[in-house]
């Protein structure tokens, strides 16, 4: 009996990783086109050495809200950081990138991730971007934090920040908001893997984005919208 179980248990185990590895390369070779979008950004990211000196950081991984964040060291001390975003990131070439942006595993305390440009409302006529469904988003994120946590460890903790209501992606909140909500769904069923809520602290009482929040573009943070974002996610991180 005790050798039927220890049969059944690899051969579940066997399946769960080829499960997983049939799953990546599919949605790699389905975003393929992706691969060397952002590649130019990639190499410079890949350069940078302010990680070497630093121990038990946070990981901070994902788009233009992440490496437009000049002042993230000071906001999030005493937390040590770690910047690895790059401009108009999306979760269908993170995919390809994601474990070139993991350069020091053994000190890193935990990975952040924040990505919001797969729904956007733009034309299908644009050629340079599409949009993804809801589900989607919700795969790829799946298969991008399993390439973390093989690189790294299962047991380190990895935290997804909601993406943001903004004014300029105000027509396609119900599209995102669903997104968000797969995710935060699948993070309750994982235990290292933990949700940011945002959404209800950027909406104002007339039941829109608040502009305070946000520069020019509608879009990007001001740094009003910087520093409601750091006590959201120290108030996360500290509990």
């Amino acid at each position: 009996m005790t050798q039927i179980l220890k049969t059944k248990f690899a051969l579940s185990l066997f399946c769960i990783v080829h499960l997983f590895f049939f799953e990546s390369c599919n949605l790699e070779y389905k975003y393929r086109k992706h691969t060397s979008t952002f590649e130019t950004d990639i190499q410079k990211l890949e350069q940078l050495k302010d990680h070497e000196n630093k121990e038990d950081y946070l990981l901070f991984i994902g788009s233009s809200s992440i490496r437009r964040w000049n002042s993230i060291e000071e906001d999030m001390a005493p937390y040590s950081v770690v910047k690895r975003g790059y401009g108009g990131a999306h979760y269908y070439d993170l995919i390809h990138f994601v474990e070139r942006l993991i350069q020091d595993k053994q000190k890193a305390k935990a990975v952040v991730i924040f990505v919001a440009n797969d729904i956007t409302g733009k034309s299908s006529r644009d050629s340079s971007h599409h949009d993804l469904t809801p589900k989607q988003i919700q795969r790829l994120f799946k298969v991008i934090t399993k390439k973390i946590q093989k690189k790294m460890s299962e047991d380190l903790p990895i935290y997804v920040i909601e993406t943001t209501p903004t004014p300029s992606r105000w027509k396609v909140w119900d599209q995102i908001v669903t997104a968000n909500d797969l995710i935060q769904s699948y993070t309750e069923k994982h235990p290292n893997l933990h949700f940011i809520a945002t959404r209800k602290y950027f909406i104002n009482k007339r039941g829109v984005p608040e502009g305070k929040y946000f520069v020019q573009d509608s879009l990007h943070f001001s740094q009003a919208g910087y520093d409601l974002w750091e006590k959201i996610i120290k108030k996360e991180l500290n509990q």
